[in-house]
């Protein structure tokens, strides 16, 4: 199976794992979107193991509530490096569902004071009930090379 997904590199001059710890920190996620979309924080704890579910507080015009939260998912942890997450929801049985898509961050470290950072959004586990409903790519590369700005200046903080 083909990959479906759209990524964006950008030169950071902050030190690799400076970039690790916002990316590890839950709560700067809504100052680095750039969508809106993401609201607050509700776990605030860093991310640190795989496994571990960080929810945040979301809103989206055409979303049927407009307010919603998503469940989400650490699938790679690897400081300074890696940090990966799956977005999901809480079903009614509260249980996890996710939809097939995936962000993930992948730093190099340039210098001691550089970082190389690659933001990949990926949903080619996206299956077809949920495309009938939502069209993919959410998100371009545009998008994405504007969240990578929006963290660079997170990690200047």
């Amino acid at each position: 199976m083909d990959r479906e997904f759209v990524s964006a590199t950008l030169t950071f001059d902050v030190p690799a794992e400076r970039v690790f710890e916002v990316l590890a920190d839950p709560a700067t996620h809504a100052a680095i979107d750039g969508t809106g979309w993401v609201q607050d924080v509700v776990d605030r704890a860093p991310l640190t193991e795989v496994g571990q579910v960080f929810r945040m507080a979301m809103y989206h015009p055409n979303h049927p509530d407009g307010n919603y939260e998503t469940a989400n998912e650490v699938t790679v942890v690897e400081p300074p490096r890696a940090i990966a997450w799956r977005t999901g929801y809480r079903k009614d049985d509260g249980e996890l569902g996710f939809g097939g898509w995936f962000w993930r961050y992948d730093i190099t470290p340039l210098s001691a004071h550089e970082a190389e950072v690659t933001l990949t959004y990926d949903w080619t586990d996206v299956g077809p009930e949920v495309r009938e409903y939502l069209e993919f790519p959410m998100f371009g590369p545009d998008h994405l090379a504007g969240s990578l700005r929006n963290l660079a200046r997170s990690c200047q903080r």
